[in-house]
């Protein structure tokens, strides 16, 4: 059995690593340390963002403020700048 913390660095406030590459979309490990910050970016095509542990808040330019706990999840639109803040150590998959 495998665990998403045993794919990233402990040093790191944010890492992400690929966790699943299909022929239609692909799934993205991200861990966030206690108030850690994915900076602002953007994604090219619609995404969804779980959070499996943890506490995130997600946050875009239209003014979106989600706050995520265990369980929730998130429609990112495309070329919307958003970012992540993390008040705990939080696991998240994204699907895209």
């Amino acid at each position: 059995m495998k665990n998403l913390i045993e794919l990233h660095n402990a040093d790191k406030e944010v890492s992400a690593q690929s966790l699943f590459k299909g022929e239609l979309g692909t799934a993205t490990a991200i861990q966030l340390e206690r108030n850690g910050t994915l900076k602002e970016h953007i994604t090219k095509t619609r995404a969804l963002l779980i959070c499996v542990s943890g506490f995130v808040t997600y946050e875009d330019e239209n003014e979106q403020k989600i706050q995520l706990e265990q369980g929730d999840y998130v429609n990112i639109a495309p070329n919307v700048k958003h970012w992540l803040y993390a008040s705990a150590k939080s696991q998240l998959i994204l699907l895209k």
